[in-house]
């Protein structure tokens, strides 16, 4: 069950991204006056397909290979390598007797539905989700810095004052990437500017640690995320997103120290002073023979509670929301970076399909689902844009080429090119899956 889930998500996301940058190609060359011969969600390999219709000159479709989709532009050497209809006279309605501007516009708009996409996902979690943020200057107390703060430089009481020598205007700029992958922290620690140097791996140790063990602007809280059905936590009253400060005498600031104390009391009842809606309330709850009570706790920074939040505008939201999406981007530039220059293994970075579904998780949770689907849709703009043959960005080096030049490639030249991008796309598909199945066996 919990693959199918995994499953499902992973696919709906992909419907949504791929559709609406197919759209992004079809609505263009429409515009145009192009013709459409089909427009498939997924791949009909070996003309096998789901189900299709017809409407207009249009084939609509889902195929059975969920690996993508594509639009079948007249007169265009794509995918299809359908070269039989190009021996023919080139006709008004196909995409090779556009001029090579309008052509330029159809072949970026996919990547331009997927910017657009991305930045209007992050936009709507900020507005809609989140709804407010901390503003940095709000944080008068100063940071409190846990174990991975203080191994790096960090001490409570420190105020954030530049990240790269810049003023940031929310708190949460302190996670942002350029803190991950490297940069200098300017904090004003006894009225003295003082700076930290974050280590440019730092983005892995915080990945394998969590953000809580980083800084924050108040003290650990441990979140109930899921509580199982007919289990001995939903059975005592323990509800989603309740607090768990206590169990018996013992303070909790961490899900680590719960289960360790879950440990201790195996086969036994244990009180939980709850939090929920600002109230505390006491709760037994009985342990099992293994030390379960069937939930899933998990360790959050709290603000503290006398520093006043920021309600989120259209505005700002818009503002803040194209900055996380582009993160995505800035992220994956400087992953590959990382990867061409030997500091990181393709293998221990690169995710294919069964990778990117178990970061889905086995729950379906719409908060996270919108946000890697965000993700996924600014990488797969930036994936798509990238120079290489069949992909949407090597159509475009030679259309620019055709525009600087005023000489149009042979559909000769196209034809080969595109076998190229086929089998680079294809060695790198089998790469992946194959990284995640040896991942997945080797855990």
């Amino acid at each position: 069950m919990d693959a199918l889930i995994m499953a499902g998500q992973l696919i709906l996301a992909l419907s949504i991204l791929v559709t609406l940058h197919e759209c992004g190609h079809f609505w263009a060359a429409r515009a145009f006056g192009i013709k459409v011969e089909k427009f498939y969600l997924f791949f009909d390999a070996w003309d096998k397909k789901l189900f299709s219709f017809k409407r207009g000159e249009t084939e609509y479709g889902v195929g059975w290979l969920p690996l993508g989709g594509y639009v079948k532009i007249a007169g265009m050497v794509d995918e299809s390598m359908d070269t039989e209809a190009l021996k023919a006279e080139p006709q008004p309605y196909e995409f090779r007797s556009k001029p090579a501007w309008q052509r330029l516009i159809v072949m970026i708009g996919g990547v331009t539905m997927n910017l657009i996409l991305g930045v209007a996902i992050f936009t709507c979690i900020l507005l809609f989700a989140k709804k407010e943020y901390l503003p940095n200057n709000a944080v008068t107390k100063g940071i409190v810095s846990y174990k991975l703060g203080d191994e790096i430089g960090f001490k409570t009481g420190d105020k954030i004052v530049a990240i790269n020598g810049e003023t940031p205007e929310r708190f949460d700029a302190i996670y942002s990437t350029d803190v991950l992958f490297g940069s200098t922290i300017t904090v004003l620690r006894n009225n003295q500017k003082v700076a930290i140097q974050i280590p440019d791996d730092f983005y892995k140790t915080l990945s394998a640690k969590g953000r809580w063990d980083f800084i924050g602007a108040g003290p650990q809280q441990v979140i109930i995320k899921l509580v199982a059905a007919g289990s001995n936590a939903e059975k005592a009253g323990v509800l989603l997103d309740d607090k768990i400060i206590a169990v018996n005498d013992s303070a909790i600031q961490t899900d680590e120290q719960l289960r360790n104390l879950l440990q201790q009391y195996k086969a036994s009842n244990v009180t939980f002073t709850v939090l929920r809606n600002g109230k505390q309330m006491p709760l037994s709850v009985a342990v099992t023979d293994s030390g379960k009570v069937g939930m899933v706790p998990v360790t959050m920074v709290a603000v503290d509670s006398t520093y006043k939040m920021k309600a989120y505008t259209l505005g700002t939201a818009l503002k803040y929301g194209a900055a996380d999406a582009s993160e995505a981007i800035t992220s994956t530039v400087k992953g590959l970076g990382k990867i061409f220059k030997g500091k990181e293994k393709a293998s221990d970075s690169l995710q294919g399909p069964i990778g990117i579904a178990t970061l889905f998780g086995a729950q379906w949770d719409w908060m996270r689902f919108w946000t890697l689907t965000g993700l996924l849709s600014m990488v797969l703009a930036f994936m798509n844009i990238l120079p290489i043959p069949a992909l949407d960005g090597g159509h475009v080096v030679f259309l620019l080429g055709e525009i600087i030049t005023g000489r149009k490639p042979s559909d000769k030249l196209l034809e080969r090119a595109q076998v190229v991008g086929m089998v680079i796309l294809l060695s790198l598909m089998v790469f992946a899956f194959g990284n995640d199945i040896f991942k997945l066996f080797n855990k």
